[in-house]
C-alpha cells in the first residue's frame, strides 16, 4: 500500500478530516484522565526542521512519546539535507529507517518532492505556503468549545500567509466561509482565491471581514524569514490589529484564535490572549492532541 502523506489539507477527505478530529479530542480526554497508549509503540518519527520551532517541535516530540513511539529530532546542521544532497535521496535512505517523517521547511516544493520518494508517511509541518497541523488543531478547538463550524463565517486579519491559505482550504474541507482582511499586496495566493472564489471574500477593513463571525484569527505580521521587511509590515498592518473593539463586531459568541507566538501590541492588543472569548491555550495544547491523532491515522493506516 501506498504511503498516506499530509501535505495540505486536501490530501484527505472532508470526512476523514472531521474523524481525525474527534479522534484528537478523544485522545486529549484519555490523556487528561492519564490513561496510558502504545498505539505506536516501536515506531519512530524522524523530524527535520529546517525552519525553528517551539510548539512543532515539543507537540510532535512529546506525542510520539505518549503513543509508546520515539522521535528523532534532525536539524539542518545534522543532515545531509542542508549540505546539498538531493532531496530525493535523502526521502529514501530516511524513510528506509523510520515509520514516518515530518519536516518544517521553507519551499513547499521540498516536502513535495521528499514525500515522492518516500516509501512512508510525510507530514507538513509547515512550509512558507502551508501550515496544515495548525489548521487540525484549530478545528479541533472550534468543534470542542462551538460544535462543528459547518456554515460558519471565519474572519482572518492580517497577512495572506500560509495560515490564511490553510485557512482557505478549510473553508472547503469543512464548509464554512472565510473573509479575509488585509492591505492591497499582502493578499493570499491568486490560484487559491480563484480556486475558492465560492469560500472566500478579500475585504479592505477588519471591521467588514470581522462583523457577524463566529470565529477570529490573524498571525505575526512578518513570519520567519521576512525580518527585513519588519517596518513595511507594520506601517502597512497597522490598522489590521484584533482587539475587543474588533471582536466586538464579530458574534456575540465568536472566539479568538493565533496559532503564536503572538507580538501583543501589534496583530493583537495586550488584553486579547487573555480576553474571555480566546481559546488560545487550548488551541495550542491541541496541536498535541491532533497530531496524535494524524499520527495514528498515518502510520497505521486507520483511526482506532
Amino acid at each position: 500500500m501506498a504511503a498516506r502523506h499530509f501535505l495540505t489539507l486536501n490530501d484527505m477527505t472532508t470526512s476523514e478530516l472531521e474523524s481525525l478530529v474527534d479522534h484528537a479530542t478523544a485522545l486529549r480526554n484519555e490523556w487528561r484522565q492519564g490513561k496510558v497508549r502504545n498505539s505506536l509503540e516501536n515506531r519512530v518519527l524522524a523530524m527535520i526542521f529546517e525552519k525553528s520551532s517551539t510548539r512543532t517541535r515539543v507537540s510532535f516530540e512529546a506525542g510520539m512519546t505518549q503513543l509508546g513511539g520515539s522521535a528523532m529530532f534532525l536539524s539542518s546542521r545534522d543532515t545531509q539535507l542542508g549540505r546539498g544532497e538531493p532531496i530525493e535521496d535523502s526521502a529514501i535512505v530516511i524513510s528506509s529507517m523510520v515509520d514516518a517523517v515530518m519536516i518544517r521547511t521553507f519551499a513547499h516544493e521540498t516536502v513535495e518532492r521528499f514525500a515522492a520518494a518516500s516509501r512512508v508517511p510525510v507530514i507538513n509541518a509547515l512550509t512558507d505556503e502551508f501550515h496544515p497541523c495548525q489548521l487540525l488543531a484549530d478545528m479541533q478547538t472550534y468543534r470542542e468549545h462551538r460544535g462543528s463550524i459547518r456554515g460558519a463565517t471565519v474572519a482572518w486579519i492580517g497577512d495572506g500567509n500560509n495560515m490564511c491559505h490553510s485557512y482557505i482550504n478549510a473553508a472547503a474541507q469543512f464548509d464554512f466561509h472565510l473573509n479575509v482582511a488585509c492591505p492591497k499586496g499582502y493578499e493570499p495566493a491568486e490560484s487559491l482565491i480563484k480556486a475558492h472564489s465560492d469560500r472566500i471574500t478579500l475585504f479592505r477593513e477588519p471591521a467588514e471581514a470581522a462583523r457577524n463571525a463566529h470565529l477570529l484569527v490573524t498571525d505575526v505580521w512578518a513570519s520567519m524569514g521576512q525580518e527585513d521587511e519588519q517596518k513595511a509590515r507594520q506601517k502597512a498592518f497597522s490598522g489590521y490589529q484584533i482587539n475587543p473593539e474588533l471582536l466586538a463586531m464579530a458574534d456575540k459568541d465568536a472566539l479568538f484564535m493565533h496559532c503564536l507566538p503572538a507580538h501583543r501590541g501589534e496583530e493583537i492588543s495586550a488584553d486579547m490572549m487573555e480576553h474571555p472569548a480566546s481559546v488560545v491555550w487550548d488551541e495550542a495544547e491541541n496541536r498535541l492532541h491532533a497530531q496524535k491523532a494524524l499520527l495514528e491515522f498515518l502510520i497505521l493506516n486507520h483511526l482506532d
